[in-house]
């Protein structure tokens, strides 16, 4: 809650956005939060925040956890931001508790997770797997050209630690569920065992801007009209593919955006995602054949390119048990799921073996500025993040 505050909207949510200055407040915060817990803080050059409390065999790798604390544009408290503060919490316990883990414990706050400022997507953790390099990152530019090198300069952030090349015994993330499925069928804890993959794009539809009123119907080049066929479409592309395919206009910008002018150009995304990689293809090639046809049915050129892209995952067979005995042992209902959200954890995934908890969310909301989740369930998703953290990690009497 108190973080929340850190660009609060006047709904109750929360506008952090990646690199900007709340971000900052954000990090600066949560640092004064593991200063005061005694870890030690190291930030690389994509501005990932790694803080360790000591093991008691410092050759070993350390056991991880921790998320995000971006936020979407009218994003909520809980996303992202619970992961890193049950992390921070596990600490506090163990700290509370005198209670020494034979490995050390790490807490990760990855930079630009949620994609919304800068794209690719879970750009820190995606840089720290290998998914795409750290020059590739650093020139991307928000929508005012300001680029994420430029950007963490402009926070402190460009830190001096090399990306990747950590080895991690575990890593495990803790998240709302941000969907329904937890709610509706009344359990607590979510285990997760996978998550879709996801593949987005960029889509330029060009055509020509003209007058209201003189321009006849059958000699228009609408790049709107084009854009709300394809909207309706790749809506159809998922609903032919059920039950596990996705498909999302999120974003549009239409240009010159005037009531008497026929849109000459319509810039837009398009979101795919499905638990199998055949069926990322197979969407993938409905949705270019789409985008074809349209153009020639509206007159309009079109050029779609695909911006970021992760394989359907699947999370570490001993990680994933790992929560599904602390949540038996500590007694709370619960439930496989796979993720339909892309995560940290996905890319991590790739280079250490990885789990995540979730726990419900109100009315499964999220990416809302109404996104809410009950304390009793924070506390259970945290009661197993501490449970599996330390069946990864070890203790010593």
């Amino acid at each position: 809650m108190e973080l929340a505050r850190i660009g609060a909207t006047e709904k109750g949510g929360v506008r952090r956005l990646a690199l900007s200055d709340l971000d900052r407040q954000g990090r600066e915060l949560t640092r004064e939060w593991f200063d005061e817990a005694g870890l030690k803080i190291t930030v690389d050059r994509i501005g990932n925040i790694f803080a360790r409390r000591a093991g008691a065999d410092p050759s070993l790798p350390p056991v991880v956890s921790g998320s995000h604390i971006d936020t979407q544009p009218s994003g909520g408290k809980f996303d992202g931001n619970y992961g890193v503060m049950a992390a921070l919490e596990v600490v506090r316990t163990l700290n509370d508790t005198g209670t020494r883990t034979l490995a050390p414990f790490e807490i990760a706050i990855w930079t630009n997770e949620e994609g919304s400022r800068f794209v690719p997507v879970m750009m820190g953790s995606g840089v720290f797997a290998g998914a795409f390099s750290l020059e590739h990152a650093m020139t991307q530019r928000d929508a005012d050209g300001v680029s994420v090198g430029e950007a963490l300069r402009a926070i402190g952030y460009a830190g001096d630690e090399f990306v990747g090349g950590r080895s991690f015994a575990a890593y495990y993330e803790a998240h709302i569920e941000q969907g329904p499925i937890l709610e509706d069928l009344g359990h607590t804890v979510g285990v997760v065992t996978g998550a879709l993959g996801l593949r987005w794009y960029d889509l330029v539809l060009s055509g020509q801007d003209s007058h209201a009123g003189p321009t006849p119907m059958r000699l228009r080049r609408d790049a709107l009209l084009g854009a709300a066929r394809i909207v309706d479409r790749v809506n159809q592309i998922a609903l032919t593919r059920q039950p596990g395919a996705r498909a999302t206009v999120g974003f549009m910008q239409v240009l010159p955006n005037s009531r008497n002018v026929v849109p000459g150009t319509v810039r837009m995304s398009v979101d795919l995602r499905h638990p199998t990689e055949a069926g990322l293809d197979d969407m993938e090639a409905a949705l270019r054949t789409l985008v074809q046809a349209v153009g020639e049915e509206c007159a309009v050129e079109a050029d779609l390119n695909r911006v970021t892209s992760y394989a359907p995952v699947r999370f570490d067979a001993s990680c994933i048990e790992a929560v599904r005995q602390a949540s038996e042992r500590l007694g709370y209902s619960h439930s496989d799921i796979v993720s339909g959200a892309g995560h940290d954890a996905c890319y991590v995934a790739r280079v250490a073996p990885t789990g995540m908890i979730f726990v419900p969310c109100e009315g499964g909301i999220s990416h809302n500025e109404i996104e809410n989740a009950k304390p009793e369930d924070l506390e259970a998703g945290c009661n197993v993040l501490l449970h599996a953290v330390l069946a990864s990690a070890g203790t010593v009497d």
